[in-house]
């Protein structure tokens, strides 16, 4: 019996050409690559301090780009300074998320945090956090972005004592004592970068476990 035309096969479609697959693979990743040294070159000038030198063109010299490419990746300076805040999360929230999120008692979780606070922050995270908030205090969208940042940031805190108020079956404020800890970090932040040679550990610690013996 002959095959129906369902079931026959369409000697009219053309096969894809071999290795085209292979081709736009290597395409996306040259692309990847491109974008990476254009965020790696947009964080040089903002950790450098050089705000007034900030652009487009000076971002596409510094990383052996063409200006055109790198408008064809990112529209404007804006793009770039939203991709370099992008670009920082693993170094500042992603691990403070892990270490909350990680099993273990509210103690545990807590030394945990602190543990990761002591560490010195680098020196180019440092400039390039500066860097962010002088452009969050003249452009919407960047302030936006960053606001969205250090919102989820806070939220470490408070998840870290939603653990202790589950220990405890409520009557914790989890939000408020989060909050609370989150500002002591800024604060300590801002005192070291000024030179002052303080030891957040000790001091976190304290705080930690005061509020949640208090609560």
């Amino acid at each position: 019996m002959a095959a129906s035309a369902k079931d026959s096969p369409d000697l009219s479609a053309h096969p894809a050409p071999a290795g085209a697959g292979a081709g736009r693979g290597r395409v996306s990743a040259k692309g990847e690559q491109t974008r990476a040294r254009l965020i790696a070159a947009a964080r040089t000038l903002l950790a450098g301090g050089m705000s007034e030198r900030f652009t487009t063109r000076n971002v596409a010299a510094l990383s052996g780009v063409s200006h055109g490419m790198c408008h064809y990746h990112f529209q404007d300076r804006t793009d770039l300074v939203l991709a370099v805040v992008a670009d920082m999360r693993p170094e500042w929230i992603l691990p403070l998320e892990e270490a909350v999120a990680a099993p273990g008692s509210f103690a545990e979780r807590a030394e945990r945090v602190v543990g990761l606070l002591s560490r010195p922050e680098g020196a180019e995270l440092s400039h390039l956090h500066s860097a962010l908030h002088w452009h969050a205090l003249n452009d919407s969208r960047v302030r936006s972005c960053l606001e969205a940042e250090y919102r989820r940031w806070r939220g470490c805190f408070t998840a870290l004592f939603e653990v202790l108020a589950e220990e405890r079956g409520g009557g914790v404020d989890a939000r408020l004592l989060g909050e609370a800890v989150a500002a002591a970090v800024d604060g300590l932040a801002a005192v070291e970068s000024l030179g002052a040679e303080v030891d957040p550990g000790p001091v976190l610690r304290t705080l930690v476990r005061t509020l949640a013996a208090g609560s």
